[in-house]
């Protein structure tokens, strides 16, 4: 299980690394409840996501990551990921400290995704 969920984690990061929304996009299933932020409601459609990741792939650059998995089981997991990143725009480097809880289906596709983050 574990196996399956570190999978995901390092392609949906990588995908980031590398700006390839589509790429991102792929490691979620279509109907995915995702949160952005923990205290908003979360996208109300697919549509939604994809323009979440279109404005991301254009407004940042020179990403590294890091993770780790703090906890799993059969439904849920937990993943502390460190960031660091330059925003286009201004060309300010940014550190990012957070957290995703991620369910998973059998086709390994993300079907629940809320993050927690702190931007230094």
């Amino acid at each position: 299980m574990k196996e399956k969920y570190e999978k995901w984690i390092s392609e949906f990061l990588e995908a980031w690394k590398v700006l390839d929304y589509d790429r991102v996009l792929e490691t979620l299933d279509e109907n995915v409840e995702y949160y952005e932020n923990p205290i908003d409601k979360p996208c109300k459609s697919f549509e939604d996501v994809i323009i979440l990741w279109n404005v991301i792939a254009d407004n940042q650059k020179d990403i590294d990551y890091k993770f780790n998995i703090l906890l799993y089981d059969e439904n849920t997991c937990i993943v502390n990921w460190q960031m660091t990143r330059t925003m286009v725009n201004n060309n300010v480097k940014q550190e990012i400290d957070g957290i995703f809880q991620i369910a998973l289906n059998e086709a390994g596709k993300c079907t629940y995704f809320k993050q927690w983050r702190y931007t230094k």
